[in-house]
């Protein structure tokens, strides 16, 4: 039985063949009309999206550009505004009043370095862990990624306040990674 991470690859070079197939065989056609409608049909949509939060939790609740679920009995808003071009994933972490000034610094320190893409932000008295993207530039593997990044700073906020990807060399945090979530989503959410 293959590794997950060799079918990855496997299925990553037999797209990219199939996409080259493609283009060459386009070529003989209309090359710049082909090759306009394989970068619409890889642009983020909210049919696509809402795709991937099905595969992720098939008991998620909300409609086309607000969607709620479920990752390990963490309550998590996905929300999108096509005509903006945004996509959002939100988890409140606690309520933002009695916040003290070191975890507020702490909080940015983290921020800084070890929450990468996602952020903890704070909106209507409440703590937040965030992941913002453009919707029609975002892909399966970045939407999975900033997905579990997000939950990695609701699980560490208090200890390592990492995102579980990367720490940034340059900053303060230098704890634990925590990549098992983000691996289990990329495994969760797209078609192997």
């Amino acid at each position: 039985m293959h590794h997950p991470v060799e079918k990855i690859i496997t299925l990553m070079l037999a797209v990219s063949l199939i996409g080259m197939v493609q283009l060459s065989v386009a070529a003989d056609e209309n090359p710049q009309d082909d090759i306009q409608q394989q970068v619409i049909a890889q642009t983020m949509n909210n049919d696509r999206l809402q795709a991937i939060i099905q595969r992720i939790d098939p008991e998620f609740t909300g409609t086309l550009g607000h969607w709620q679920i479920k990752v390990d009995n963490i309550g998590i808003r996905i929300i999108t505004d096509a005509r903006a071009d945004r996509m959002r994933i939100v988890i409140p972490v606690r309520k933002a009043d009695g916040l003290s000034q070191e975890e507020m610094y702490r909080i940015l320190q983290a921020n800084f370095d070890s929450a990468l893409d996602a952020r903890y932000a704070i909106g209507k008295g409440v703590l937040w862990s965030t992941f913002i993207h453009p919707l029609s530039s975002l892909n399966d593997k970045k939407f999975l990624s900033g997905l579990g990044q997000t939950i990695n700073i609701v699980r560490s906020y208090g200890k390592s306040y990492s995102s579980g990807v990367l720490t940034f060399g340059g900053g303060d945090s230098n704890e634990l990674l925590q990549k098992k979530l983000i691996d289990e989503l990329m495994k969760k959410g797209q078609i192997i």
